[in-house]
């Protein structure tokens, strides 16, 4: 019987979704991070369960053909990227195989994919950086990414996917907070100033947002910490303060100034400018975003004569991009602020088949197809990692659009939901998109055909 603490000599016979290998003792599964399927390494147990053990990689014994020296110092202790002792181009194996598991054992039969979509560059890819700063047990003042599974900051002057510049320019906002003797957030004390510090920058305008989250009204030296910032990088195009000053992991507030600047950038996907505020969604990584996108209205197969649904829509981001291509679109988000982004982008790119309408999707989409008599010829859905409501769900099955094009990140909600659409849906096409290399997750894009059988009339 396994023992906590105790260590054992394993091989590593598969992966699971998170990336960690697993072995097998006494028919108990023991996941392990840090190993890759083919290796033999001395584990620690630091945990065990009545079904399954998680433990430690001690030492890697035999190692695989696909381990890579890692390139990071702060990898092992942040956890972010969990696939960073993996060869690029094996990881993608390893997703592909495990959105292909999770979704053929929800719907009971094999399901491939039909195609994956890699990086041409794994590196720097993030367009948001978003780090704590804090102060260490030994009173000074950190900032970074927070080590797994804790509130403990690591001091981080590099990380490998996040964009260049805004690491620069978050270090060099750290030296000033040090130079100037600001005090930071404490959490224990829930006492200092500046609690995060957020960098956005468009990868295709080059365009700077810096977004400082405080726990006070007020920043020391704060004239003197914007004029220092825009002299120093003619890239920084605005500065806002949002104001959190509760106890919460919850990084954003409710309330934020702009100190510098019009309040939002823009950047490009395709053809179409986005406009970009503080609080606004926008996909990490716009480079993958596009292919993604482009993949989505390939698979909606549009002749330009389409009434489309772009439900959990954000900014408009999916509908805009799709927007020459069909006749009318109508875009469903849940967040006001996003709506008014969605609508002033439209507006922007000079689009006037859009409209855009802000509520939870499970009540708007019904009130619309019932109030306004709407249907729809193809539905996009690109809902959060929670996947979609279930009352959505329905509608759509009684709406019955010819084609879903749902794109998901999370392979597990995507399962479930195609479960339930498949009472009148055929998948037909499934592709994977990797938009966060190293790390364990992964971007879906399917489409869905109403089935022949079905009468296609409302």
């Amino acid at each position: 019987m396994l023992k906590k603490n105790e260590e054992y000599i394993v091989d590593i016979i598969d992966s699971g979704f998170q990336g960690e290998g697993i072995a097998k003792l006494d028919d108990m599964p023991i996941f392990i991070p840090n190993a890759i399927k083919g290796e033999k390494i001395r584990v620690k147990i630091l945990k065990v369960l009545s079904s399954h053990a998680f433990g430690k990689t001690m030492e890697v014994i035999k190692k695989s053909e696909h381990r890579k020296e890692e390139d990071c110092e702060t990898a092992k202790m942040c956890g972010g990227c969990s696939l960073r002792h993996i060869d690029y181009d094996f990881t993608m194996k390893m997703k592909k195989v495990a959105v292909e598991n999770t979704i053929s054992k929800v719907l009971g039969r094999k399901i491939a994919v039909d195609e994956v979509i890699k990086m041409e560059n794994p590196f720097n890819y993030r367009n948001k950086l978003q780090y704590p700063i804090g102060v260490n047990s030994d009173g000074k003042t950190v900032m970074g990414v927070y080590a797994s599974r804790s509130h403990n900051i690591i001091n981080t002057k590099e990380c490998k996917i996040q964009d260049k510049l805004s690491q620069e320019i978050a270090n060099s906002i750290h030296d000033f907070i040090v130079e100037n003797k600001i005090e930071v957030y404490n959490e224990k004390s829930l006492s200092g100033s500046i609690r995060h510090i957020i960098i956005r920058i468009g990868k295709k305008t080059n365009e700077i947002m810096i977004t400082l989250v405080t726990n006070t009204e007020k920043i020391k030296n704060e004239k003197e910490l914007v004029e220092y910032l825009i002299s120093k990088y003619p890239e920084i195009k605005t500065i806002a303060k949002n104001i959190n000053n509760k106890n919460t992991n919850v990084i954003l507030g409710n309330k934020t100034e702009i100190i510098y600047g019009d309040g939002y950038i823009y950047d490009i996907l395709g053809n179409k400018k986005f406009k970009i505020s503080p609080l606004s969604f926008y996909q990490v990584n716009p480079i993958q975003t596009e292919k993604l996108y482009l993949k989505a209205v390939e698979y909606a197969d549009l002749t330009g004569e389409e009434t489309v649904f772009d439900l959990y829509c954000g900014i408009g981001t999916i509908g805009i991009f799709a927007s020459d291509n069909v006749k009318k679109i109508y875009g469903i988000e849940t967040i006001p602020e996003a709506i008014e982004d969605a609508k002033e982008n439209a507006k922007i790119n000079e689009i006037e088949n859009s409209e855009f309408f802000a509520g939870d999707v499970e009540k708007v989409l019904p009130e619309l197809i019932k109030q306004r008599k709407l249907s729809a010829d193809v539905v996009f859905i690109d809902p959060p990692r929670k996947g979609c409501d279930k009352i959505a769900l329905d509608t759509l099955l009684q709406v019955m659009p010819n084609k879903i094009v749902y794109v998901s990140c999370n392979p597990a909600t995507l399962a479930r939901d195609l479960k339930i659409l498949e009472e009148k849906y055929e998948l037909k096409k499934l592709a994977i998109c990797d938009m966060f290399a190293f790390t364990s997750h992964v971007e879906c894009v399917s489409v869905l055909n109403l089935k022949e059988t079905l009468d296609i009339q409302v």
